[in-house]
């Protein structure tokens, strides 16, 4: 299935605790355990359920064919700004456009729930999520030429419309 198009895809909101969001949750603590070590398991249960919530928060999942491909979420940083976490494609689904497709419906459901602008960080050791932010017009609140690994999390934001 890699490198098909994401065609007919069903855009979700959901709740973190249903589990159609298990995959997200289980393989996003895997890669980022993977990738920052057992401490990492920390990121994923940082925020209450109830953070993901509407009308303040959102969690929504790209499903194809029923099953969940990609997902993210965004939770209130403070009342202007949503801040973007939780942002996950299946390792069987990747580069297919699914991770901007979750972006573009995210931003889209900010705007509709009034913010203004999205913050978000990622981590110094994704550099394919550092490339998709940069793509999608976000303005890194880093110095690009720095090692990522020096700066920790690597912020981002964009004000929208």
């Amino acid at each position: 299935m890699s490198g098909a198009p994401a065609l007919g895809i069903e855009v979700r909101r959901t709740g973190i605790d249903d589990p159609l969001a298990e995959p997200l949750v289980r393989e996003l603590t895997e890669e980022y355990v993977r990738r920052y070590g057992p401490g990492a398991y920390e990121e994923m249960t940082r925020y209450p359920a109830d953070s993901w919530a509407e009308p303040h928060g959102l969690l929504l999942l790209l499903l194809e064919d029923g099953e969940p491909v990609a997902g993210g979420a965004y939770r209130r940083y403070d009342a202007r700004t949503a801040e973007l976490k939780r942002m996950w494609t299946s390792s069987a689904h990747r580069r297919r456009g699914l991770a901007s497709r979750v972006l573009a419906e995210l931003e889209r459901a900010a705007d509709a729930a009034g913010y203004r602008r999205i913050y978000l960080t990622t981590g110094p050791r994704q550099p394919e999520a550092k490339a998709l932010y940069l793509a999608a017009g976000y303005t890194p609140l880093f110095d690009l030429t720095a090692d990522p690994e020096a700066v920790g999390p690597l912020p981002f934001e964009k004000h929208l419309p």
